[in-house]
């Protein structure tokens, strides 16, 4: 790798850290990157997952403020996002990297749906309580474990867009701010990322020096995306959430 491929990787990984914090969709950044350095597909996806574990880290470290009082959903989310995790990244080994082409687009712009939509579903579904007389499931219920199950075994797998499902699924289930909602993303994500890491550093190919420049990069980047993301409004950070969804689906679609 020259230097000038250093260069660009870590500045990938420091764009991937940022986006990651706020959103989701960094290996959108870093994962391109990494091939047209020429590394072989399903090395540059680990050694991607690898290099962003310390940013996925450093993100939820930058939101530790807005975990304050989830202990219970951190534990019961953080086990379900770690059997996730740890079957997609089984997954990736054993399935062709075609397998997801055609529903992640699909998946993605589901999605983007619910986050626009999130509000006025939410206030539908207390009015429908209301008059019902019921209350919500606590935490989600078992649709959201469901939920976060299966995108968690889509971030093991490749994970381009993970944090939009989590943000549309939480955001819908839970009585919570969007920005507690996405400070449990950050812990969600780098749960994934950590098993799928651990499972891929005895199993699999990766380039070290790859994943030490992602490493640095993401780490700066999860910093500075906690602290633009926590001054994002509701409207702003939505907005922002459906333009990197947008993009990730037009990615994919092109690539």
């Amino acid at each position: 790798m020259t230097i000038w491929e250093a260069v660009a990787v870590f500045a990938a990984g420091l764009g991937a850290g940022t986006i990651n914090t706020i959103v989701g969709s960094g290996t959108l950044i870093t994962f391109p990157v990494l091939l047209a350095f020429g590394l072989p597909p399903v090395t540059a996806n680990v050694s991607n997952t690898l290099g962003l574990v310390p940013g996925s880290l450093s993100g939820a470290f930058g939101y530790r403020r807005e975990l304050v009082g989830q202990r219970g959903r951190v534990l019961r989310f953080g086990l379900i996002a770690l059997i996730g995790g740890l079957g997609g990244a089984i997954l990736l080994l054993a399935l062709p990297s075609k397998a997801f082409d055609t529903i992640v687009p699909a998946l993605i712009a589901v999605a983007l749906v619910l986050v626009i939509a999130q509000p006025r579903l939410a206030a539908a579904l207390r009015a429908r309580r209301e008059r019902n007389g019921t209350t919500a499931a606590r935490d989600g219920g078992w649709a959201l474990l469901l939920g976060l199950l299966l995108a968690s075994a889509y971030g093991g797998y490749f994970g381009a867009a993970q944090g939009v499902l989590y943000l549309s699924l939480m955001g819908l289930l839970l009585s919570e701010d969007l920005q507690r909602v996405n400070a449990l993303k950050n812990v969600l994500a780098a749960i994934v990322n950590g098993v799928a890491a651990v499972f891929f550093l005895f199993v699999a190919h990766f380039d070290w020096t790859a994943v030490a420049l992602i490493a640095v990069g993401s780490t700066l980047g999860g910093q500075l995306g906690a602290k633009v993301g926590r001054r994002l409004p509701p409207t702003a950070l939505r907005a922002v959430i459906v333009l990197v969804g947008l993009l990730a689906i037009a990615q994919l679609l092109l690539k």
